[in-house]
């Protein structure tokens, strides 16, 4: 039982990832953890806690102290009252949505354990109209927020992001998140252009217009560093890409940190127009910290394949860390999954791109069970359209993320000495990595 200010002898536990069976409901499950069905309901957000689905995962807690709020209390009360933070109470308790409001008789999740495997560094990509419910519940999990994107024009002047940046800057700021302007090779069409980004490289009065753009935008607005994002880069320019960061790193001053986006490479020489202008060894010499782009196996045009299968990411960081320091290292976490329409046929099948709590729903609706790809670390579940006849029913497949394989990624980072993790992105909330994250690691905050 766990008694108010008090702790509890729970050993060596920190965390247990539960993977539903047939027949197990809220209650039994809790009754075989010895916690009360209020707690894995909130832990895990569950909207729909009288409907599970088999092979879905839930995270089994266990607080070291909890408190049960009174008349009167206020989150800053509580705070002081045991000496964490307001961020410490944030994250460990997702049910409250990086907001201060509280009720009378509502259990608080005030401590835990030690994490176990030290410090992360961790950064989200969002669009500046994300949700702001959803960026308040994420960025007590930040260190950084990279805000997508700024393009660039024909005269080196920066094109702005689709909406307004302001509120998402002062929002990061509130929550003690590093914002971080994502400076990407996209035209004023959306796409990324090889075009464009060799102009810039190989023009350098074009370069030095496009430096002093980004230079008097952070400095205007308020950001924290840069993320540079140039993709399809052409191979000639592997030499010039490093050493246009350089020079931005420099007129940025260190104050300043520079990241840089790394497609996912095995090896220096892999062909390819997303690979070839991305030289490990330069660009991770030139900035202060990289994201290696780990996903994107299954993709929108592609075969069904899991969008992060752990071998083929394993395969990109064996690589990466003989060409770069493990400090500067973000591996790449992506937050989502696809569902295809069966058979595959290359060139038109099309699969649609959804949320991880969004595919768990889907399975729950279709009356489909989860499986577990042991070998990509990736959960994924088969369902058929409801046809008009028999004969018109379509099989899908789903591949996604849960808490087994947000944990299989995320324990990569202290397995290999990263400095962190960059998710892929936040615009839709996913309880479940940023829980798992906070009990594997104490999340820095700059």
């Amino acid at each position: 039982m766990i008694i108010d200010g008090s702790y509890i002898a729970k050993g060596w536990f920190f965390m247990t990832i539960h993977t539903v069976r047939r027949g197990d409901t809220v209650y039994s499950i809790a009754r075989e953890y010895g916690i009360p069905p209020t707690r894995l309901i909130t832990d895990n957000i569950l909207e729909n806690p009288g409907r599970l689905v088999v092979g879905q995962d839930l995270i089994i807690l266990y607080p070291t102290i909890t408190h049960t709020v009174r008349g009167g209390d206020t989150l800053e009360r509580i705070r002081e009252q045991y000496g964490v933070s307001l961020i410490d109470i944030y994250r460990n308790n997702p049910i409250l949505g990086g907001l201060p409001n509280i009720y009378p008789g509502q259990v608080l999740n005030i401590a835990y354990e030690t994490p176990p495997l030290g410090e992360i560094s961790s950064n989200g990509y969002a669009y500046p109209y994300i949700d702001r419910d959803v960026l308040r519940r994420t960025l007590p999990y930040l260190t950084y927020l990279s805000v997508f994107s700024y393009g660039i024009r024909d005269d080196g002047t920066l094109l702005p992001p689709a909406a307004d940046d302001t509120e998402v800057i002062a929002l990061a700021r509130e929550y003690g998140t590093v914002p971080l302007l994502v400076l990407t090779s996209l035209t004023e069409r959306g796409t990324f252009s090889s075009k464009l980004a060799a102009e810039v490289l190989a023009n350098e009065a074009l370069a030095t217009s496009v430096i002093n753009s980004v230079v008097q935008t952070v400095t205007a607005k308020g950001y924290g560093g840069v993320d540079v994002d140039f993709e399809y880069i052409p191979a000639e320019y592997s030499v010039a890409y490093p050493e246009f960061v350089e020079q931005l790193s420099a007129a940025l001053g260190e104050e300043y940190p520079v990241f840089v986006s790394l497609a996912p490479k095995y090896r220096a020489d892999q062909p390819g127009l997303l690979y070839g202008g991305h030289d490990y060894g330069g660009l991770g010499a030139a900035a202060d910290k990289v994201l290696l782009m780990t996903y994107e196996w299954g993709y929108t045009y592609g075969p069904p394949l899991p969008v992060s299968p752990i071998n083929e990411v394993r395969r990109v960081i064996d690589y990466a860390i003989t060409e770069i320091p493990r400090e500067k290292i973000f591996v790449g976490i992506p937050n989502y999954g696809y569902d295809w329409a069966l058979p595959y046929v290359r060139g038109e099948s099309k699969a649609d791109s959804l949320g991880n709590v969004e595919a768990v729903q889907l399975a729950l609706n279709r009356c489909a069970s989860i499986e577990y790809d042991e070998a990509a670390e990736s959960p994924l579940f088969t369902y058929y359209d409801r046809p008009v006849t028999y004969d018109d029913a379509v099989e899908h497949i789903v591949w996604f993320g849960n808490a087994r394989s947000s944990e299989a990624m995320l324990r990569l980072v202290s397995e290999y000495g990263l400095d962190g993790a960059g998710v892929w992105n936040i615009m839709r909330y996913f309880p479940a990595l940023w829980t798992v994250m906070n009990r594997l690691y104490s999340i820095r905050k700059l």
